[in-house]
């Protein structure tokens, strides 16, 4: 009799033990799951669970999250092309006086808007239970940059009239007159529209993966 006591008592205390592990163990699980719960069901049921609506961010931490993201490149417009310079004589003809060249140029214009000019009512958060919605107004896209590739750019031909010699500063001064004509063939090419495309593409995809259920960028 006293043997059968003695194991009755130790397998009640190894129940106790096992039901004390597995209530710490669910609290455990519970708190993990209502940490990271933000969106659709889950959200759903770790709101019931807590009694609170469960947030992913506060709206002025979005805000700062896009603005980090600064002048966001999402354009790039290359071209190869021939300029030309040349400086001239009103009076004499340019046989004696001219100076012309012709240089073969590659560059890039680059685009994309400037997140650092986002304002907080450029965003517009709204929410429906345990789930958000994101609407955004960006900036305007603009051109960043314009630059020669000087690696990749030469003169290829040039004359000069019988009284003078090579101006120094005519290669100079076409590579500026290239600059001008390569930024200009880029926004006749809609280098702006397509850098406006590519940035809602981009915040759309970073804001969906922050947990928003639908995003709105225009």
């Amino acid at each position: 009799m006293t043997m059968q006591y003695y194991q009755s008592g130790r397998s009640g205390s190894g129940t106790f033990m096992s039901v004390l592990v597995s209530l710490v163990l669910g609290a455990v699980l519970v708190g993990v799951f209502v940490h990271k719960a933000r969106v659709g069901l889950a959200g759903k049921l770790a709101s019931y669970i807590t009694g609170e609506k469960v947030n992913f961010i506060s709206d002025g931490a979005v805000v700062e999250r896009i603005q980090r993201l600064s002048k966001l490149e999402t354009a790039m417009y290359t071209l190869d092309t021939v300029v030309e310079g040349d400086e001239s004589n009103t009076i004499l003809p340019d046989a004696l006086t001219g100076d012309h060249l012709l240089m073969i140029v590659q560059g890039q214009t680059i685009a994309g808007i400037d997140l650092g000019l986002l304002k907080p009512e450029n965003v517009v958060i709204t929410e429906s239970g345990a789930e958000r919605d994101i609407k955004i107004t960006l900036p305007p896209s603009t051109v960043f940059s314009t630059n020669i590739d000087n690696d990749h750019t030469r003169v290829y031909a040039r004359e000069t009239g019988l009284f003078v010699k090579a101006d120094p500063n005519l290669e100079s001064k076409t590579r500026t007159k290239a600059q001008g004509q390569l930024q200009e063939a880029a926004l006749n090419d809609h280098i702006l529209d397509t850098a406006t495309k590519n940035a809602r593409a981009t915040l759309t995809a970073m804001l969906q993966g922050l947990g928003f259920r639908h995003v709105e960028v225009q």
